[in-house]
């Protein structure tokens, strides 16, 4: 066997025990949560808010807290959209995509994106305590905006770089204005990546804890408005566990299993939408 032969059967075995690495780590966790969990997931934790006494193994269910992921995870996505899109369209169709200028966005994401949500948290709460803001939902949703901002536009900007420079050109050459081109051409090109995007946005504002414990703080009940504080799994998925009483811990096993349900549907839900826009992609 040659030397050449030698090298490829070493990379293709390393490749492959990795491949088996991260699906067994994959596994692993799924399964510990769910043998866990699910004994002490019932229609009760879902249905129902925490009633007194709850974090001493008394009855009651975590609908505050799915339902306040909900509006902190939804309001930072739409608002991280509004913020996203023009400067994804402006770094690729106002300006040429590998120009100086684009190139240092990206970089800024990238840094932006690598920023440990401990530090968005932290940025929140010193802001907050400079003018006087208590936690709220709408302290809550303004950082984690802050946090899947640089997720959305990176996400976005590689399904954008992927559009023919040809389409948008001839765009230009037929009379259209750039903005006309950006929303008829690009963005009707983009559909893909702007669902994924917005999808992974999402799912990662839903599952982020360190940032929402200093901003949105934590309520046993839904919000009145969006200037009170709001609950979220992720920190009930905590309190849960810090408490002394196995009944609340394995309560805190089950709210996990709602949580990573959720992440697993909008997986799901996202590489539906990509297949399903990208047939009507013109390439």
């Amino acid at each position: 066997m040659s030397a050449k032969h030698i090298e490829e059967n070493i990379f293709k075995s390393l490749m492959i025990i990795s491949l088996i690495f991260v699906i067994g780590l994959l596994l692993s966790v799924v399964l510990a949560v769910l043998i866990k969990g699910l004994p002490s997931l019932s229609w009760e934790m879902v249905s129902q808010g925490p009633i007194g006494g709850y974090y001493m193994g008394k009855e009651g269910g975590v609908l505050n807290a799915i339902l306040g992921s909900v509006y902190l995870a939804s309001g930072a996505t739409i608002l991280a959209f509004i913020i996203s899109l023009p400067v994804v369209l402006y770094i690729n169709v106002y300006r040429k995509a590998n120009s100086k200028y684009s190139s240092f966005i990206r970089l800024a994401m990238d840094v932006l994106w690598g920023v440990p949500s401990i530090v968005y948290g932290a940025f929140g709460f010193s802001i907050m305590i400079f003018f006087g803001i208590k936690t709220s939902l709408l302290a809550g949703i303004s950082i984690l905006t802050l946090l899947i901002i640089p997720i959305a536009m990176r996400a976005m900007d590689e399904g954008f770089k992927m559009i023919p420079t040809g389409m948008i050109d001839a765009s230009l050459a037929l009379g259209a204005t750039r903005w006309e081109t950006s929303f008829k051409v690009v963005v009707r090109q983009a559909l893909p990546a702007i669902t994924t995007a917005l999808l992974l946005s999402f799912g990662r504002a839903i599952g982020d804890a360190a940032s929402v414990i200093f901003t949105a703080g934590y309520t046993d009940r839904l919000p009145s408005s969006i200037m009170k504080p709001v609950g979220s799994l992720p920190l009930s998925i905590f309190f849960q566990l810090a408490a002394p009483i196995k009944e609340v811990q394995d309560r805190a096993y089950a709210s996990a299993v709602i949580l990573t349900l959720i992440i697993l549907i909008i997986s799901i839900l996202s590489r539906y939408l990509y297949s399903k826009y990208d047939k009507n992609r013109i390439l």
